[in-house]
């Protein structure tokens, strides 16, 4: 099961911690946030202590209305063995009565001083990406004038080649040889590189090259939505390959569906130019601009007229 650390979050949001140091590496496995208004009123039978507990202006301005011994209670009802971490958000200061319960649990408590509505819509967004269903496909993904395409096919097919084209013409690599894919929502997959071979290269013959090195931090990315498939395979004289582009194929990636193109290898053919014009084509296709059923409405119209 995937899970993010607490240290994590910390580390991306830029959290202050204020209490229990030593649960920093509990792990968070759910997207999911709890606001506790209802458990800081005494109400802990439907308490999802699993998930991370944000306290903000509302709940904390109820909680300092309570007794003494109601604040302690409620404090050390909420810091339950099972509770990943505590963020108090609004620049809220944040309650003794917390830090001492949270000291006795090991559990880690956070603030942040972003407004509690907007922080928890950044602590969702990032949860999500991280906790998204994931798979790995063997390929290289590439950001072609703001295009996340995905190359794949056999093993020395020229992909990796392909790729180093398309950074020496100013394009950008994200990951090359295995792509780790996060299905954050339905038809949207965000691909990026395994982190011990971001920014890597491989190239038959000269070895593994770090293209930021190599080319500057402008000729890589961290991660990348993939739009278009293109698979790489070589010239089969047999087969029929579609040359108007009006038959759209299809590629199943988890539950999403991506646009897919098949381009044949052969000497001769400039690759990195194809990737591009077929980058160029899909935005245009999505302006509402379709090169290949004008050619065929005009190539209909002209049939019907020279029939007349």
């Amino acid at each position: 099961m995937s899970y993010v650390t607490v240290k994590d979050v910390q580390e991306n949001l830029f959290l202050e911690l204020c209490a229990g140091e030593v649960g920093i590496e509990r792990q968070i496995h759910t997207s999911d946030i709890s606001r506790p208004g209802l458990e800081m009123a005494g109400y802990f039978n439907y308490y999802l202590a699993d998930r991370v507990q944000l306290l903000g202006k509302t709940e904390l301005s109820f909680f300092a209305n309570l007794t003494e011994v109601e604040r302690i209670d409620r404090m050390k009802r909420l810091c339950s063995e099972t509770t990943p971490a505590i963020i108090v958000a609004h620049e809220m200061e944040v309650p003794i009565e917390l830090i001492e319960a949270a000291k006795s649990q090991g559990i880690p408590v956070l603030k942040s001083d972003v407004p509690t509505t907007r922080f928890s819509g950044m602590l969702t967004n990032y949860l999500s990406g991280r906790l998204a269903p994931m798979t790995a496909i063997h390929g290289v993904l590439v950001d072609v004038y703001g295009i996340g395409i995905l190359i794949t096919g056999k093993s020395g097919v020229g992909k990796s080649e392909t790729a180093l084209e398309l950074v020496k013409r100013g394009h950008r690599l994200v990951a090359d040889d295995l792509v780790e894919i996060r299905q954050v929502a339905k038809n949207v997959l965000i691909g990026n590189a395994p982190k011990l071979l971001e920014h890597m290269l491989e190239i038959r013959g000269v070895g593994i090259v770090d293209m930021m090195t190599l080319f500057g931090a402008s000729a890589v990315k961290s991660d990348k939505r993939i739009l278009i498939i293109i698979d790489l395979e070589f010239w089969d004289q047999d087969k029929i390959y579609d040359r108007l582009g009006i038959d759209e194929e299809k590629m199943k990636i988890m539950d999403s569906e991506l646009t897919k193109l098949t381009v044949p290898v052969r000497p001769g053919r400039n690759l990195s130019v194809i990737i591009e014009v077929a980058a160029m084509d899909y935005r245009m296709k999505k302006l509402g601009v379709n090169a290949a059923e004008e050619f065929t409405k005009k190539l209909a119209a002209e049939i019907k007229v020279n029939r007349k």
